[in-house]
């Protein structure tokens, strides 16, 4: 494929318009047995998403963890060239839990613009700063895993700044910035240097880790509400994204939560169907599972098979009684983010690509899967994993 010569330094925002509102899932930079994928893997996901049967929407958009390639230092994630080649939009990620230095995710990202040109920024939808780092720093986060490493909200708005000067005069220059954590992070007042430098708030919320709640299934709707307009009544009127939350299909019981296909299928009509779906920029956990640490199981195919484990036609009815907030939750925003200063809090997972958002009552497992951010001698040590249990 040809591609056009770099750094077109449009101020447009990269054709995503910001009426827009996008559907798709999170993708990691490994496999569920540590291994990396590449443009291939890439590939089959995203036209396995594209052509989902019963699909309420086009699932044409994709979250990823990291812009480096898994085994490698600093090369572009194949996951651009997949993106290219099927016309997926992308909502990309840096990451930086652990990390007192951005530049090699810098470095594959610009090399990315440079290479690809146009036929890569057009696609670019946002950009994530983090994933997760202020939870996983946060009182909650340490009591659920003690060995979680994040971030503080200075780093994170540090590395905000250091991503803006890398794609000065370039296309992604205006594309919007946000930062993604769990939905208590966000009402901390300690995190507001991060919300005072992002455009929009990427939001983790999974009912199922919500313990001591009542987290039935018949009760998920009303707990992922009030989390979901908590965090909207918080930020000001920012843009809210949905960038992780599901149901999984197996795996252990938590609390009073029960895996099941049925089960998933209930949390995709009365969440996905009645709260989000073309209504708010949404990345659904997930299409395929990538986390051989985490024992619940949340892809909604086998094998990527664009026949599903459970109908996603969305009924006309619902069960769950909607509440609104008082602030306007999506749409993609176009301006280029406002001026970082001060301190905030953000919480990033694991390069990999998985994350489990949690509530600060909520006790969650180390789901994340592989990173693709790390470099070879970090997966020699370990097939990384992401933070809560996010990505596939």
């Amino acid at each position: 494929m040809r591609y056009a010569p770099a750094l077109a330094a449009s101020a447009l925002v990269s054709s995503a318009s910001a009426a827009t509102n996008y559907l798709g899932f999170n993708s990691g930079a490994t496999k569920a047995d540590r291994t990396a994928k590449f443009q291939e893997d890439f590939e089959a996901e995203f036209k396995t998403a594209q052509g989902l049967e019963g699909a309420p929407g086009t699932f044409n958009a994709v979250r990823l963890y990291t812009n480096i390639q898994a085994y490698s230092d600093s090369d572009p994630i194949s996951a651009f060239e997949a993106a290219i080649n099927t016309k997926t939009y992308m909502l990309l990620g840096i990451w930086t839990s652990g990390t007192t230095s951005i530049d090699k995710e810098l470095t594959a990202l610009t090399t990315a613009i440079t290479k690809y040109g146009s036929d890569f920024t057009d696609l670019v939808i946002g950009m994530s700063i983090g994933s997760e780092d202020l939870y996983r720093i946060s009182v909650t986060g340490i009591a659920n895993d003690p060995t979680g490493v994040g971030n503080s909200p200075a780093n994170i708005v540090n590395f905000i700044n250091d991503y803006k000067k890398a794609v000065a005069g370039t296309a992604l220059s205006s594309v919007p910035i946000g930062h993604v954590d769990t939905w208590d992070v966000w009402g901390n007042a300690s995190n507001k240097a991060v919300l005072d430098a992002v455009d929009w708030v990427g939001v983790d919320e999974y009912p199922y880790y919500e313990n001591g709640k009542g987290n039935t299934i018949k009760n998920a709707g009303n707990l992922f509400d009030t989390a979901y307009n908590n965090v909207v009544n918080t930020v000001g009127g920012k843009p809210v994204w949905v960038t992780e939350t599901g149901w999984p299909v197996t795996g252990p019981d938590w609390d009073q939560a029960v895996p099941s296909a049925e089960n998933a299928k209930y949390y995709w009509d009365e969440i996905g169907c009645r709260k989000l779906f073309n209504k708010v920029n949404t990345f659904w956990y997930n299409l395929r599972d990538s986390n051989p640490d985490n024992k619940a199981k949340f892809a909604i195919t086998t094998n990527l098979s664009t026949t599903p484990n459970f109908n996603l036609t969305c009924p006309t009815t619902f069960d769950t009684v909607d509440t609104t907030s008082s602030a306007s939750p999506s749409a993609t925003s176009s301006s280029g983010s406002s001026a970082a200063t001060g301190v905030s809090a953000t919480t990033s997972l694991n390069p990999s690509g998985t994350s489990a958002a949690a509530s600060s009552t909520t006790t969650k497992p180390n789901a994340a899967p592989s990173v693709a951010m790390l470099s070879t001698a970090g997966y020699a040590i370990i097939g990384l994993m992401v933070g809560a249990f996010a990505l596939l």
